[in-house]
Parts: C-alpha cells; structure tokens; sequence
C-alpha cells in the first residue's frame, strides 16, 4: 500500500493524531484523562483526509508583527497555533488539528519552518504531518508529558531543561496544567518587550487577570503551592505580553498581571478568604 493510501487517524474529541494504518482501538488517552472528557461519552476517530475532504479551512490572523494564529475551531478542541517568525527561522507553538494543502503553502511562503513545539499533549494536533509536510522538522516534546505523545517519529526531541529553540526563543517547562506544561518567551515581541506563548498553563480572563487550572472543561483547580512555583518561576522572565492557545491575550503589564493572579488564586485556594463565602 502506497503512503498516499494509508488512513492517518486522529481522536475526533481532541483532534490529536494516532500512527497511520488501522483505525485506533479503545479509548483516546488524552480525552479519557480528568483534564479532558471524550464527547458525548462515545469514542469517535476521525481520518485526517476526511476532515480536508469534507472542506474544513484553517482561518489565519495577524496578531503582531512576526506572529500569526492559526485556527481551526471546528476540530478538536479548536485550539489556535500561533507562527512566530524570526531571521533564524519560524516557530510553529500548539499544532492545529487540521491540515491542508493551503495552510502548507502558506506556511512555505512566510519562511523556513525550522520547529514545532506544543505547550501541552491536547496540543500535539498533526504534528507529526505537518513536519512530514515540510521537510521533517524537529518537533520538542517536553520530557515530563513524552509519555502522551501517540504518533511517535525520528523527528521528535525529548527535552527537559530551559533552551532557546530558535535565537530569541525560549521553552520552559512551567508545570501546572500538565507536569511539562511549556511555554515559549519570544523577546522581540510586543516591540521588543517580550511576549509569552502560554498555552493552557496560564490562560486570561474576564477581568484582565489571568487563571490557573488542572483542567479547564472540567474545572479542577491547582493547589496554592504549585501555582506559586509557577509565578516563582516566571519572575525573572521579562515580557509584557501573553497569548493563550485560543489567542487570547494580555495585551500589555503581562508579567506583572501572572504574578498578581497568581498570589490571588494562591489565597483563595488556601483558604484565607473563606470568611467571605
């Protein structure tokens, strides 16, 4: 059987991609996990030439300059990648759930792909095509969340310690959501201020600020002690602004808007304010 016949599988809960070849059997790990759920309590695999097939696009916007967001919201959990762009190459950080043959041409016109990485294993998406895709680019695996990665290859590169994956790109594994939660600190963003690509480890809401969470569908908190660790660990990054992994962001005062949250949810959480409930 020719390559271009093999079915590559993903979990139509997550939209994350399983080894090509048979359909997958029992459960996605990743949605069976308490940080996610499988929908409508049924397990549904779903072929990625399907998906393209049936006409689904991926929706691109600038958020910066050198970044853009790349959305696919009716996959998966419709989390959106977000492409920095450096004179050392291009960053694609989370992986869509979808892949095309514009969103690769696309992704060909604004440079050399030089690395994937995911914040989180609900991340992952295609990753394993899209390096496929473009000439087998390196994909970082954090080494505390190796273990959910379902599509393995020679492209992936087990991690563990801070490094800078691109000139003025640094991942770190910030913890929280998933023991290897990463996010990525681009220093020419926000003209030069720094911006945060913070995946589900830290996520905005609707008062400015910013939340901590275990799983979000779900809503199951961290302790005080690990979301302090977390604040702990960004004190000394400089950036001033933060995107989560649907885009969102905080557009400026970022840094200090984490550690602010962060000493909020901690005092909640350890019970100081129950007077107030």
């Amino acid at each position: 059987m020719g390559e271009e016949q093999i079915s590559h599988w993903q979990c139509a809960g997550c939209a994350v991609e399983f080894p090509p070849g048979a359909q997958p059997s029992g459960l996605c790990p990743i949605c069976a996990d308490e940080r996610q759920y499988i929908p409508g309590g049924t397990q549904r695999w779903v072929r990625t030439e399907e998906l393209a097939a049936a006409g689904h696009q991926l929706t691109i916007t600038s958020l910066e300059p050198g970044m853009h967001a790349i959305a696919s919201p009716e996959i998966g959990i419709g989390q959106s990648a977000l492409l920095v762009e450096t004179t050392g190459g291009n960053l694609l950080f989370d992986v869509p759930g979808l892949i095309t043959a514009d969103i690769i041409d696309w992704l060909k016109s604004r440079g050399k792909l030089a690395a994937i990485a995911a914040s989180h294993p609900h991340m992952y998406g295609v990753q394993q095509q899209y390096s496929q895709a473009l000439g087998n680019v390196p994909i970082f695996v954090a080494e505390k969340d190796a273990r959910w990665v379902q599509h393995s290859s020679g492209a992936i590169t087990i991690w563990s310690d801070p490094f800078d994956v691109l000139p003025g790109i640094r991942l770190m594994q910030l913890g929280g959501h998933f023991p290897g939660s990463t996010v990525a600190i681009w220093e020419a963003g926000a003209d030069g201020r720094g911006v945060l690509l913070a995946g589900d480890a830290i996520f905005p809401v609707a008062d400015g600020n910013v939340t901590f969470l275990r799983s979000y569908p779900n809503r199951i908190p961290l302790s005080a002690a690990v979301v302090r660790r977390m604040s702990k660990a960004l004190e000394p990054v400089e950036f001033d602004r933060l995107y989560n992994n649907f885009a969102s962001s905080i557009r400026s005062d970022a840094h200090r808007v984490v550690q602010f949250s962060a000493d909020r949810y901690a005092r909640w959480v350890s019970g100081e304010f129950d007077d107030l409930t």
